[in-house]
């Protein structure tokens, strides 16, 4: 049974955690002249497609009273949870498990970044996502003396290391 909360607590990580923000990010609201914002429609149990109720089904006796948001949010977990592959559900189940073994400090600061990285603009969220994806090619000893080098540097140093990479990238 811990293992079917373990599961949902995945599914529930999944519409907001890091680890799983492989789609682009949702259209921007419209503009408050459009008129205004509607409410979020609430997901009736019945409408859900019969494996998402079976894979939420601890929720079916309290789906009702929950809020629209988190019924929207547990379905399209659900309908991503049930569209990976088996390699992929086990890297998510290992990944939901470092996340619960961090101490909430460093999980609230983690969370802190996400919404920081969230709120840049695309073109610097790419910048982002190419030099995490430079840095985690690196051999780890590579890797450790990097991070040294950055930790130890002022912020001109560090923008002086960004450019370089930027253009060693570019070549």
């Amino acid at each position: 049974m811990s293992s079917i909360y373990a599961l949902l607590a995945s599914l529930a990580l999944a519409a907001a955690a890091p680890a799983f923000a492989q789609q682009p990010p949702a259209p921007a609201a419209p503009p408050a002249a459009a008129g205004p914002v509607q409410p979020p429609a609430p997901v009736a149990w019945s409408s859900l497609p019969p494996a998402q109720q079976q894979l939420l089904g601890h929720f079916e006796g309290q789906w009702d009273s929950l809020p629209p948001l988190r019924q929207q949010a547990l379905s399209r977990g659900a309908e991503r949870w049930l569209s990976m592959t088996p390699e992929q559900r086990n890297s998510a189940r290992e990944r939901f498990q470092t996340w619960q073994k961090l101490p909430p400090e460093q999980r609230a600061l983690i969370r802190q970044r996400w919404q920081h990285f969230q709120s840049l603009p695309p073109e610097q969220q790419r910048a982002v996502r190419q030099n995490f994806h430079f840095f985690s090619r690196l051999p780890p000893q590579q890797r450790a003396q990097l991070r040294e080098r950055w930790m130890r540097a002022t912020p001109q140093q560090r923008q002086q290391m960004l450019q370089h990479q930027r253009e060693q990238r570019g070549r």
